[in-house]
């Protein structure tokens, strides 16, 4: 079905997860994992290695890597925030005009990648698992850490199967017989196996509070927190949202928010919650969101022209002053050396590739837990709380404080002041803003008048078609 194959071997104490084509995988034998998971889940160290596998495969896995097919463009690409600098381009035009194709077609491909390595890193989660489960080499108090990072990863995957394709097949063993051919469960089933699997990641994981080394790059309780605040959010469960949002921001000693916007996306800054680090990609390590949104010389002379600039829509809602425009916003060069008409963001992600880049890919942070908590008090009708929050960024960004212009504002203007806030401050990353207009059930509303071939079946992707061709049972989502 969904599946690369995937077998673990082991050279000297290191794992290494190595794929098959996915058009393969249907039609092999089905791997003996079993005796693999005697091999890797013998001890500590191979366990730890395992998981560690899962990590490295976050940043090579084409919806989390940042590149062209991730999330982060792909959903960005789809709401108001970034569009192709060529309209035509076959990939990435698709997605900003919302008319995905299905099959044989450059996005098509996208959106088959897109779907197919989420599910490929929910398999290596739940080999995890179930390795785990079965193991009697592996002390308890590691074992419950990497089965809690191991949830947590699954959860984070469904997380954004369900918010891109809303219905989808919840597959929680490494069964290929039964995950061949099975249907799509629904958003609520995935919903609850998210807030399940998030739950035991918190109790796994309470004694695990800490960053190794000090590399944010690992999960601890706090990143397992900061998602599950987001899922309430999400859910419509204000007080639990603004309970595990506070918990968060309580760590004073671990997290802040930075005043310099320039250090915000570098590598284990106390802004950072959760980051993928590009480390072992290649002998260059390579940021991949520096890749896909900025223009850089490859040849001294030459300019390498990038693919995607942000929306003039969004680039309108920005006040000049506003240090997210200034610091994190510019102008690029058009093909002539001349400073082009539209603007980039091209400062969240300064270098692209190198031996010593400064910068991770992030996932979790502080910033959007003040907005999570934010907007559940003003949906709590704890306006001033709410207001803090908001201000607490508005300072940071050099503009007005809520506080001073408008103390005395009312629930829909509020949350209508955050969801901007949210646009502003988390624009290219992860979706956010897709994300937001579709729960907030404001997709239509905002794209009808941008995207002239807009419908309301968009708001969600398709199954990819070579997906249904192998699994009869997949259905179709509306206005494909």
């Amino acid at each position: 079905m969904y599946w690369k194959r995937y077998f673990i071997r082991m050279v000297s104490i290191t794992v290494f997860l190595t794929t098959i084509s996915c058009e393969d995988f249907v039609d092999i034998n089905t791997p003996n994992f079993q005796i693999v998971s005697e091999n890797v889940f013998a001890n500590d160290e191979t366990a730890i290695a395992a998981v560690t596998g899962i990590y490295n495969q976050l940043m090579k896995a084409q919806f989390s890597n940042g590149w062209q097919n991730s999330v982060t463009v792909l959903g960005g690409m789809s709401a108001d925030i970034i569009e192709p600098i060529r309209s035509t381009h076959t990939t990435l035009g698709p997605f900003w005009q919302n008319e995905i194709s299905t099959i044989d077609s450059p996005d098509a491909g996208a959106n088959l990648s897109l779907w197919s390595s989420a599910y490929n890193i929910i398999y290596l989660a739940n080999s995890v698992l179930e390795g785990l489960s079965g193991s009697t080499g592996v002390t308890d108090s590691i074992k419950n850490q990497l089965m809690g990072q191991a949830l947590f990863i699954r959860a984070f995957c469904y997380f954004y199967l369900t918010n891109l394709y809303k219905d989808a097949p919840l597959l929680l063993t490494t069964d290929y017989s039964n995950n061949a051919l099975a249907s799509r469960n629904s958003s609520e089933e995935i919903w609850e196996q998210i807030a399940t699997d998030l739950d035991e990641a918190i109790v796994l994981l309470d004694n695990v509070k800490d960053y190794e080394e000090g590399e944010r790059t690992h999960i601890n309780l706090y990143v397992v927190l900061a998602l599950r605040a987001r899922v309430y959010l999400y859910r419509g469960n204000w007080s639990k949202a603004e309970e595990l949002s506070s918990r968060v921001i309580a760590q004073t000693g671990t997290y802040e928010i930075l005043e310099d916007l320039n250090r915000v996306f570098f590598a284990n800054n106390k802004e950072a919650i959760w980051q993928i680090s590009p480390e072992g990609e290649k002998a260059q390590r390579v940021t991949n969101e520096a890749m896909a949104f900025i223009r850089f010389p490859f040849i001294p002379g030459i300019i390498i022209l990038g693919d995607i600039k942000l929306a003039d829509s969004f680039i309108n809602t920005i006040d000049a002053e506003d240090k997210r425009f200034t610091d994190w916003i510019g102008q690029e060069l058009d093909r002539n050396g001349e400073v082009a008409n539209y603007y980039a963001n091209k400062y969240k992600y300064r270098v692209p590739s190198g031996l010593d880049i400064p910068e991770y890919s992030m996932v979790l942070r502080l910033a959007e837990q003040y907005l999570i908590r934010a907007e559940a008090r003003a949906r709590q009708n704890k306006f001033s709380e709410a207001i803090a929050d908001i201000d607490k960024l508005r300072q940071r960004a050099g503009i007005a404080l809520l506080s001073d212009i408008d103390p005395g504002i009312g629930q829909e203007a509020l949350l209508k002041v955050i969801m901007e806030e949210r646009k502003k401050e988390l624009f290219a990353e992860w979706g956010h803003r897709w994300l937001d207009l579709k729960r907030t059930e404001k997709a239509s509303e905002v794209l009808s008048s941008i995207k002239p071939l807009w419908q309301r079946t968009d708001t969600w992707f398709p199954i990819p078609e070579e997906e249904r061709i192998k699994n009869p049972n997949l259905t179709q989502n509306e206005g494909y």
